[in-house]
């Protein structure tokens, strides 16, 4: 059975440390050199004819890391050079003992002069989990000429210069190729400017086993497109189409009828059994056209919409609602229904005019949406995508689905998911639309509300990264990724 990656805060990974020391028996040098030997194989791995290898070294446990990988890539028969900023002598004991334990090995250490030896790639030690800080002087002129030597670059435990419990990258941050993650996976690393800093991340717990580590509560849990089987179920031989649940979609002002179009389509082919739309007289002909199988209706006001409201198990808002008066009615009376919501687009804009608690809904917020709903900036959203979902989950009572490079999913009483999925092809007109339409699905086919989000948001960027592969990622449609929807919702 397949299960989520727990990650965690730094504190977490300081205590799981402490832990590891108290209780195993090992010691705090012990725990370096395995980091320092699973960051060289896993470096092996990725560039196996690297001959040329630089290791940037700062003064704490991340350097020593670097020391101890240095050592054994020597020893493999490489040429490596290690360099540090002029302030960057090892401080604690086990980083002290790292550097010596190179210098017996016959390893030499060069202080960063403002140029850059000649090598195949550069292994990122400057700095690991305890920076909270801006990088300044010359380790930040250390990092611009590795980010500017175009060389790949491989980071030990977080990118230098990554936040690793917000995800937010400073002024001056490496920008790897491949980070690896030891001991515990940190959470800031699979979101937001994290995904951007922190290249293709992989994970060693460096002998830590699952039970050891299930002794400490994570701060989220990383779900990726192999958990689908976890949360999508085969369905049983005598079912029908009404154990599939009844979605209805709103929206599709005029001029804007192909968005609520792409939440029905997308709704179906995510197994609801029935999927309905209220739209414009003005569009019912061509959604009927265009998408038969969708039940369509003509719907000017709040007392016609009432009557497709009591059939309908969950109710999508928001795909091309507008916001003139008809949009604002029918959202109002969608609110008020008491029905489960997934709100989307115009629906979020409603909601910010006029906040309130909404127990039974599931809010999409791309981060603008969320600075509004917050009544923040665009930038304190990313800066800290953490603390932005739950700031919406404690406002608004109810699951938030913070969209973006490692979607976050929040909801009361839950720990949060980070979706490992999706790609930037994704980041066009349409997409929320379609991600609108697949978790009302699964929320009809009786997924709870929270599951009903993670699955949701998951299956949708694992169908994005399946129609990616096919023809690249620019150019990527939303209608692309229906065939890999259906697909991917029957895992095996």
């Amino acid at each position: 059975m397949n299960s989520p990656l727990p990650l965690f805060t730094a504190d977490q990974v300081r205590a799981i440390e402490a832990q590891a020391v108290e209780t195993l028996g090992l010691t705090a040098y012990e725990l370096m050199g395995r980091a320092g030997a699973a960051a060289w194989q896993a470096l092996h791995r990725r560039w196996p004819q690297a001959a040329r290898i630089g290791v940037a070294c700062g003064p704490g446990n991340n350097g020593g890391d670097g020391y101890v990988l240095a050592r054994i890539a020597k020893a493999a028969g490489c040429q490596v050079q290690v360099m540090v900023p002029p302030d960057g002598a090892p401080r604690g004991d086990e980083a002290k003992r790292a550097a010596s334990d190179w210098r017996e090995a016959g390893g030499l250490t060069r202080v960063f002069d403002g140029q850059l030896p000649d090598v195949d790639l550069w292994v990122d030690a400057l700095f690991g989990i305890g920076l909270v800080r801006n990088i300044v002087g010359v380790s930040q002129a250390m990092i611009e000429r590795i980010n500017a030597s175009h060389l790949p670059v491989f980071s030990i435990d977080v990118p230098s210069g990554l936040d690793c419990d917000r995800g937010y990258a400073g002024r001056a941050c490496i920008r790897a190729d491949m980070t690896i993650g030891l001991l515990a996976a940190k959470r800031g690393a699979y979101t937001g400017p994290g995904c951007d800093v922190s290249g293709v991340v992989e994970f060693d717990p460096i002998g830590m086993t699952d039970h050891f580590l299930a002794q400490f509560a994570p701060s989220a849990f990383l779900y990726r497109p192999a958990d689908l089987v976890d949360g999508l179920k085969p369905r049983h031989a005598n079912a029908h189409k009404g154990e599939h649940g009844h979605v209805l979609c709103v929206g599709g002002e005029m001029g804007m009828g192909g968005a609520v179009r792409l939440c029905a389509e997308a709704a179906l082919r995510a197994g609801a059994g029935l999927a309905s739309v209220a739209t414009r007289t003005e569009g019912v002909a061509a959604l009927v056209a265009a998408r038969p199988e969708a039940m369509t209706h003509a719907v000017e006001d709040a007392d016609a919409l009432q009557i497709l409201i009591k059939r309908a198990d969950v109710l999508a808002v928001g795909p091309g609602l507008g916001r003139g008066d008809w949009g604002r009615n029918l959202f109002e009376a969608a609110a008020a229904s008491g029905k489960p919501l997934i709100l989307d687009a115009d629906g979020l804009g409603m909601l910010a005019l006029h906040p309130r608690p909404l127990p039974q809904a599931i809010l999409t917020p791309h981060p603008g949406e969320a600075a509004r709903l917050l009544g923040c900036d665009n930038e304190d959203v990313q800066s800290d995508r953490f603390h932005a979902v739950n700031a919406l989950v404690q406002k608004f009572n109810c699951v938030v689905v913070l969209k973006g490079a490692g979607t976050l999913v929040a909801a009361p009483g839950e720990t949060t998911a980070v979706i490992g999925a999706g790609n930037p092809g994704m980041a066009t007109g349409g997409m929320g639309d379609v991600l609108t339409g697949v978790i009302a699905a699964l929320h009809a086919q009786r997924l709870p509300l929270f599951k009903a989000a993670v699955f949701g948001a998951l299956l949708h960027g694992a169908a994005g990264d399946a129609a990616a592969r096919v023809d690249g990622e620019r150019g990527l449609l939303p209608s692309d990724l229906f065939p890999h929807l259906r697909r991917l919702a029957n895992p095996e």
